[in-house]
């Protein structure tokens, strides 16, 4: 069986930009949700750091990782992310039901 995979980003602006990283982040929200392998995408903005975000993100298998890295407004993410904050990713599996 297949197992999901999870991954969590934090997301933190760099001076400055918080706003246009919000809004590229925002952008990524519905069309993720759209895809086929996606289970879960949400967007959370830290209470006392304004300028931080943390995504998590749940996929069905990592085929539907590599589908989601593929899509356009993931490929328009990752040409700006760089220029707008600094970005830790974390893919983790479910150990609790394998």
């Amino acid at each position: 069986m297949t197992s999901s995979v999870k991954i969590v980003a934090i997301l933190t602006a760099k001076a400055g930009r918080a706003d246009e990283l919000a809004t590229l982040l925002r952008g990524m929200v519905a069309p993720s949700r759209a895809e086929a392998g996606n289970l879960r995408y949400d967007l959370w903005q830290d209470y006392d750091q304004p300028g931080r975000f943390v995504l998590d993100e749940l996929y069905k298998d990592n085929e539907a990782i590599t589908s989601h890295r593929a899509t356009p407004h993931f490929q328009n993410y990752l040409s700006r992310i760089a220029e707008l904050g600094e970005r830790t990713a974390v893919v983790v599996l479910d150990v609790a039901n394998t």
